[in-house]
């Protein structure tokens, strides 16, 4: 085990971070650091041999910060440095009544520093540059996450609904107002009987040619808006979806434009005739958010208020679309609103960074028990179980913030037209569904990690961990719940593998089944197991270096995928002329396995592009530690699934071993540059606001040690007094 010892951290200790992280803070927060220079592409990402077991050299912290933070790193860290200012800051002990308030009244700031209009289009007032926008939008949970959810209703939600599902006099006509606050509104999708499944939602909007409206209905008490942000107090006006009904016939869900609320001579806001609502009260987190419930009695809505980019209806009651099949139709309006998952899973990525570097530092600095020195305790990060605990954690949070960067780099591509097309659609839609739960499900067992790592202080609510736990738990849920979406993912690589089978002729398939039972012979038989048994009887530190090369690792995780999903397209084949109903009880048996198959992706996904992250750092230092991070992260996932390497025969049980041992290694290694692999992710001190990581721990820790020196100075009996 590395031992290291450090002096007390101190002020000037986080300006030395954010200095590496090239984000000076000034008095007014609006200065923003300056814009990387480019560092050379050097060649590939190899794991180094590492000859020596540590990298003595410092890690160059900002260097990886620019990396981290990526092309968007200038309104990440103005957004990340507003949590500096007390305005935007969460009070503790507020009402939730107060809480709300404060919000609702930090959001209004946020208009007044032009802070949220980046993501709109030019020709309404906004920015034009949507990449930017939600690269911002993912760091304010920082200041406080109901702040970021309920811009997110206000600006990512109801005016993404309004910008994407309307059409350019629709955007005059109503976005001025929602992007100056001025029509706080709310996005009512989901209802009591229907949350993942909106193609099933109750409410109705039925045409009335004879007076040009719509009759939108709650018919039953199941098909209430419910969790509605903005639909207890400030909302008053809705994207409303609804099945459209017109000439007797359902066209699917639309949306429609609805005012809901007005406000009267006395200042107060009230239903509009027909509407009802009620507040869903205190939650379990983000109680700065007014959600509640909404519902409306044959409530009529001018033919005009139908967001017509994808469905309109004429005065006659005619409707027409530029996409003809229902189905895709459907699917279209929906992808237009991916940005909602993109968005939560960069905020998840970001608490991510908070926690571990808040863990890490009161790691570095808590001491328990004595070890080889009696009179010196143990640092926390020190002991191999608390490595384990938190390291792991770091890796997987660099793989998911280097596979945000390119997430948001598809999106930023498709919503600002560069490169917009069905198939790039389709993609982005994937790429969001697949990492939203990875990084959502990450965070949360992050923030626990920590917060045990952290003991009796880490409950404490000042140090925040406990609190962003519980705003950030229902992130698992909307926008889609996590399953719902795998699944969603695990669907598309079915797709995709039928569609590679179907493109082969028939020489090319006598290829694959030879292949394919060639992949039984060696991984199901004792013949592949004699041989790497042979293998793994010679020397450890070959098995290690096989482990440490990029290719070895991209294949284990490679294989895994490639495999559960073409052993469930083999038995899904055997039922695809069976009656539905036996075909979906084979499905039902093999969902957890589908949805299995696209977590495996997702992680896929994340360890490439933590690889091809590395190609942009020199040679040196910096490489070393951060391949060492990656190798981390490859291998921890590896070993968190040994079952299913063993039961199908990639990896022995001796290889097996190899993989804890060498996973053991790198956390040694590492060890050193844990503080410096969280400074890199840019969070300060003044950031955090978490006392136990602010330095004053080490700083009792050196006042405790010094008063035990000068008692073992004195005379035995004067000690004992």
């Amino acid at each position: 085990m590395t031992t290291t010892t450090s002096s007390p951290r101190t002020p000037e200790d986080d300006a030395v971070v954010r200095e590496r992280s090239g984000r000076p803070i000034s008095p007014d927060i609006a200065a923003v650091g300056p814009a990387a220079v480019p560092v050379t592409v050097p060649t590939s990402a190899v794991s180094p041999d590492a000859a020596a077991e540590d990298a003595t050299d410092v890690v160059d912290t900002r260097a990886v910060g620019d990396l981290l933070d990526g092309r968007w790193r200038e309104q990440r860290r103005a957004s990340r440095d507003l949590a500096l200012h007390p305005d935007f800051q969460r009070l503790p002990d507020q009402t939730v009544a107060e809480h709300r308030e404060r919000v609702l009244w930090q959001l209004r700031e946020l208009v007044s520093r032009s802070e949220v209009l980046r993501g709109f289009p030019r020709e309404v007032g906004g920015g034009g540059d949507p990449g930017g926008n939600l690269a911002g939008f993912e760091e304010l949970f920082l200041s406080d996450p109901s702040l970021q959810i309920k811009g997110g209703v206000q600006w990512g939600l109801f005016g993404s609904a309004v910008q994407h599902l309307g059409v350019p006099e629709q955007h005059a006509t109503w976005l001025p107002g929602i992007m100056s606050l001025e029509v706080p509104g709310c996005f009512a999708m989901t209802e009591v009987g229907h949350g993942s499944d909106v193609s099933s939602i109750a409410t109705t909007a039925t045409y009335d040619p004879t007076t040009e409206e719509f009759v939108l209905h709650t018919p039953f008490p199941a098909a209430r808006k419910e969790y509605i942000g903005n639909a207890a107090l400030h909302g008053t006006a809705a994207v409303v979806f609804a099945q459209l009904v017109t000439e007797g016939r359902n066209q699917g869900v639309h949306a429609l434009y609805v005012p809901i609320r007005q406000r009267g001579e006395d200042g107060e806001l009230t239903f509009l005739p027909g509407v009802g609502g009620r507040d869903d009260g205190p939650k379990g987190g983000l109680n700065g958010v007014d959600n509640g419930q909404l519902w409306f009695d044959h409530v009529r809505v001018p033919r005009e208020n139908l967001l017509r980019r994808y469905g309109e209806v004429a005065p006659d009651g005619t409707y027409s679309s530029p996409i003809t099949s229902k189905g895709r139709r459907f699917f279209t309006m929906l992808g237009t609103l991916v940005q909602g998952r993109v968005s939560l899973g960069g905020a998840a990525v970001g608490v991510s960074k908070a926690a571990l570097a808040i863990a890490v530092r009161y790691g570095d600095e808590r001491r328990q028990f004595t070890g080889a020195d009696e009179h010196r305790e143990v640092t926390l990060l020190d002991y191999q179980r608390h490595q384990r605990r938190l390291l792991p954690l770091v890796a997987r949070t660099y793989a998911a913030a280097f596979a945000q960067q390119g997430l948001l780099e598809r999106f930023h591509e498709v919503f600002s037209g560069e490169h917009d097309d069905d198939e790039s659609r389709q993609d982005l839609e994937t790429l969001a569904a697949a990492l939203k739960p990875t990084t959502t499900w990450l965070a949360m067992e992050t923030l626990q990690e920590s917060r045990e790592a952290c003991g009796g202080a880490g409950f404490m609510a000042e140090n925040r961990l406990v609190t962003w736990r519980q705003d950030f738990d229902i992130y698992t849920t909307f926008e889609g719940d996590n399953n719902v979406l795998l699944q969603l993912v695990g669907k598309r690589l079915l797709t995709d593998y039928g569609k590679a089978m179907a493109k082969i002729d028939i020489a090319g398939a006598a290829r694959f089944v030879a292949a394919r039972a060639g992949d039984m012979a060696l991984h199901r038989t004792p013949l592949r197991r004699a041989a790497q048994s042979v293998l793994d009887s010679g020397s450890k530190a070959r098995s290690a270096g096989h482990l440490r090369d990029p290719e070895v690792q991209r294949e284990l995780l490679e294989d895994r995928v490639e495999t559960m999903v073409a052993g469930i397209a083999s038995v899904l084949r055997d039922v695809k002329d069976a009656p539905a109903e036996q075909a979906a009880a084979v499905f039902n048996e093999h969902q957890d396995e589908l949805i299995g198959a696209a977590r495996a992706h997702a992680e896929l996904l994340q360890w490439e592009a933590f690889t091809a992250a590395l190609d942009a750092v020199p040679e040196g230092a910096t490489r070393q530690v951060l391949t060492w991070l990656r190798d981390l992260y490859g291998l921890e996932r590896i070993e968190r699934n040994l079952a299913w390497y063993l039961v199908n025969g990639r990896l022995t049980a001796q290889r097996g071993r190899v993989v804890t041992g060498y996973i053991n290694r790198l956390l040694a290694r590492l060890r050193p540059h844990a503080v410096e692999l969280v400074d890199a992710f840019g969070y300060t001190h003044e950031h955090l606001r978490a006392p136990i990581a602010s330095g004053a721990e080490r700083e009792r820790q050196e006042e405790a040690a010094a008063q035990l020196r000068r008692r073992r100075a004195l005379p035995e009996r004067v000690a004992a007094t």
